[in-house]
Parts: C-alpha cells; structure tokens; sequence
C-alpha cells in the first residue's frame, strides 16, 4: 500500500509554529502538531533545527515528506523564519528565498490560499491578544527545483509554490492511486458514454466553466494510456482529452504516462510540428531550443503577430490531429478485440486557461458536451 504524505504548506506551518514556540518559550521543539483544517485532522510534523537569531526573531527548519510520490521536493528543507511586530495584521506571511512570484499578479509571493489559511489559523491560535508576527517562508533548494517543473508555465517564476486544497500529498503517481482513478472512471462509465480526461486540476477547473457536467469529468493524472484502455474495455464511446498543452503534446509523441520523471518528448513533438508545416530553419531552432513549451508557443505567437501567419493554428491544430490518432493506436495495440472502440477528441489550453486548439473530433464532443 502506497503511502501518502504531506504537502509543503504543512511543513512550512509546522516550520512556523515551531519558531514561534521557540520566541515564547526560548525552547527548541521536535514535534509541531498542525490543524490541516482540509481535511480535519492533526498531522505531527517532525523539527529538524530551531534556533533563535535574536530577542524578536527565531528560524526553524523541517523537511518534505510527500509520502511515496515522485515529487522532486521530497526531503527538501522548507525554513519558517518568524519576527514579533508591533503594527499591523496580526499574521503576515511573506514569501522569502525559493518561493515563486507570480509573474502575472505583481510578483506577489506564489504562496495560495490554503497555505495562507492554513498558516494563519494555525499561528493565531497560538498568539496572546495583541501579540503579531512577520512569518517568512524559504526554499533553499526552491529556485534550482523550479526549473525542473511547469511552474513556469503557469506565471510563477524564480522558485516553488506553496501551492494546494489539502495537507494530504496524495502518491498521484503510483498503482495505487491508478487504482483509485480506475475505480471513478468504472462509477461514470457505467452511467455515461462520453466522457472528459482531465490530467490535473488547472483543466477539471476550466472544463466545469466551460458548462461540462461535473459528473462526466474524470482525473486521470500521468496515467492517460492505462485509463484510455480502460475507458475502451469499459465501453466508454468517446473521450474528450482535455489538458495543458505542454503535457497533451506528448500522446502526440507515443508518451502515454506522462511524468517528467519518466520522459519528455515536448520540444522534439513541437519542433517536428513545425518543420512539417513547413516553418524556417531559424525558427525550429528557436522552439527547439525554448526553455518551456509556453515559451515556444509565445515565439509562434510573435511569429503570427509580425507577419499575419497562423503558425499556431497550423502547428497545434497538427498536434492535436496526431494525439486522437495516436490515442486510438495506443487503445487498439492493447486492445484483445484489436480494434479501438472508443473515439478520441483533444483540447489544449495555455497558461492563462485560454483553450488554444480543438481536435476536429474534439470539436463535434465539445458541443454535446457543453
């Protein structure tokens, strides 16, 4: 049985409350219990260093335990450094060295609601009346991991997030979270035909604004090959494939487990793209040699801006014809009938949520979808 873990908001609180025990008390603390309040339980987080710095300030340090995740912040250590103040709110939180800013939101901290309510609640619980604090929160090892993630993608920039809607770090890439996944898809597919694959959060999110019933949408996380097949032994007529586009792009690679740890293929699929549509030399180097595949799709975005060319819908329209066929490749090789009953459409989305190409399949179930 896999394990879970939990997430870095958590060790950052625990962090905190530790320090602040630590200015109350003048005592280190090896156990920092903290409220997850999502969901209502205690999570006793060990206290690797507390020490104080001076009279108003102290730092304590705990480690990520994501539990059996491929999760590139397990065992990094996460500092809570916390200051008496006397004016002002009564918790502050900022965001110190390997915390992310937003890019798009003022360079604000990249430190999201849960890990603020979490913080606040758990250290206002612990402050006499009158008392405030400045709480901040440092990666050490933030801003090097964030280059091996999609932060980016998203806006935030020069570090980690704190980012979540549960202490809970679920193990999203081990059999036995598939096993979770399958168990959902088997519940729907027994009351509907088509369904939607969202890989994460940011497209569960938008296809439930895009009007998709809720019901039909299914979290499918890296394991898109697995599920596909089983949506087809299941009798699932359609599947809506709906995702970030720098995780989709790989089915149109012949990547059906997605994970980065695993493989990789964006800048190849996008580059090859490209030079079919017949794209110049210099500018296939460019995508190829882009940091993110946000990044390259920006330079396509400038390329149609200064010329009146529409290389992205040529490119990602070509893309997303290649992930259905693929897809369809990929139920049929495992299927014992040997033919793929299910059909299969795909939707890509950017960075700021905005839908950039529909698969013409994709198109046709959009529309009864929604």
């Amino acid at each position: 049985m896999s394990r879970s873990g939990y997430t870095l908001p958590v060790f950052a609180c625990a962090a905190a409350i530790a320090a602040l025990h630590w200015l109350h008390d003048r005592k280190p603390l090896t156990l920092a219990s903290v409220d997850l309040i999502e969901p209502a339980q205690i999570a006793e987080i060990p206290i690797e260093q507390v020490a104080g710095l001076s009279e108003n300030t102290a730092l304590a340090i705990t480690r990520s335990d994501p539990g059996d995740n491929l999760d590139l912040t397990k065992d990094t250590p996460i500092w809570a450094l916390v200051e008496w103040r006397e004016e002002g709110e009564t918790v502050i939180i900022k965001g110190g060295e390997g915390i992310g800013k937003q890019a798009n939101a003022d360079d604000k901290p990249a430190i999201y609601a849960y890990a603020q309510r979490l913080l606040k609640e758990n250290l206002q619980r612990l402050l006499a009346p009158g008392e405030k604090i400045t709480v901040t929160i440092i990666l050490p090892e933030g801003r090097s991991l964030a280059v091996r993630t999609s932060n980016s993608a998203f806006g935030v920039v020069e570090g980690l997030s704190l980012l979540g809607t549960t202490g809970i770090s679920q193990p999203l890439s081990t059999p036995d979270q598939l096993a979770v996944f399958r168990g959902e898809l088997q519940n729907k597919a027994s009351r509907f035909e088509t369904l939607v694959f969202c890989i994460g959060e940011n497209g569960l999110d938008l296809a439930r604004k895009l009007g998709i019933n809720p019901e039909q949408l299914v979290k499918t996380a890296n394991w898109l090959g697995p599920m596909l097949v089983e949506a087809d032994v299941l009798g699932v007529k359609e599947i809506l494939l709906f995702g970030y586009h720098g995780k989709l792009m790989k089915l149109a690679g012949g990547i059906f487990h997605t994970h980065h740890y695993l493989a990789d293929g964006r800048r190849e699929i996008l580059a090859a793209h490209c030079a079919i549509a017949g794209l110049k030399s210099p500018d296939i180097q460019v995508v190829f040699n882009s940091a993110t595949a946000e990044a390259a799709l920006t330079y396509l975005k400038s390329l149609d801006a200064a010329t009146g060319s529409e290389w992205v819908n040529q490119v990602y329209s070509a893309i997303a014809e290649t992930i259905d066929i693929r897809s369809q490749e990929y139920i049929q090789s495992h299927s014992e009938k040997g033919t793929a009953g299910t059909v299969c459409g795909s939707v890509m989305f950017d960075r700021d949520r905005k839908i950039i190409v529909k698969s013409k399949t994709a198109g046709l179930l959009v529309g009864k979808l929604c």
